[in-house]
């Protein structure tokens, strides 16, 4: 007879194996060769917080209105965690109310989006070109001029004020 108990209990292996799949072999560990900035999984370790090697290399998401990058509002640019690449311009970010730092343009060739069907959705995942970390995901719920809002983990990112202008 198939109780109350065997429900929960099905249920509750079915999410463990949901989870550990996701987590056995992520998109960025499997495409590692294919970018400029390569490390191994003990080397990404050593160089990025716990924090940011679960969401640049585990394609994790930080809790929302956690990032010290959410307030920041300063001239300058945004760059990945993981190499320091340029991705985001301080002009394009704005406050989404999501609690993640967005913006709705990418610099040119900064990012890579591909198709992410993960927990039973499609969105499409944002990485960084140059290695391949997970940044976050783009929607098409931005204000104008493209419509776009790149939400992004702010532990994936660092932000590089702008030097004041001497006058």
């Amino acid at each position: 007879m198939f109780t109350r108990r065997h429900a929960l209990l099905a249920g509750a292996a079915g999410l463990a194996a949901l989870a550990l799949g996701r987590f056995s072999f992520p998109q960025g560990a499997k495409a590692a060769a294919n970018f400029e900035v390569t490390h191994t999984d003990d080397e990404w370790r050593k160089l990025l917080s716990p924090e940011a090697y679960y969401v640049l290399r585990h394609e994790g998401t930080e809790r929302p209105f956690t990032s010290k990058l959410l307030d920041e509002h300063r001239a300058g640019t945004f760059t990945c965690g993981g190499c320091d690449l340029p991705l985001f311009s301080s002009k394009t970010k704005f406050d989404s109310g999501t609690g993640w730092p967005s913006f709705w343009a990418p610099l040119e060739k900064a990012v890579i989006e591909t198709r992410d069907t993960s927990f039973g959705m499609t969105r499409t995942a944002v990485t960084c070109r140059r290695c391949g970390g997970h940044l976050g995901h783009v929607f098409n719920d931005g204000p104008k001029p493209t419509g776009l809002r790149y939400c992004m983990n702010g532990v994936a990112l660092k932000f590089d004020a702008a030097a004041p202008s001497a006058s």
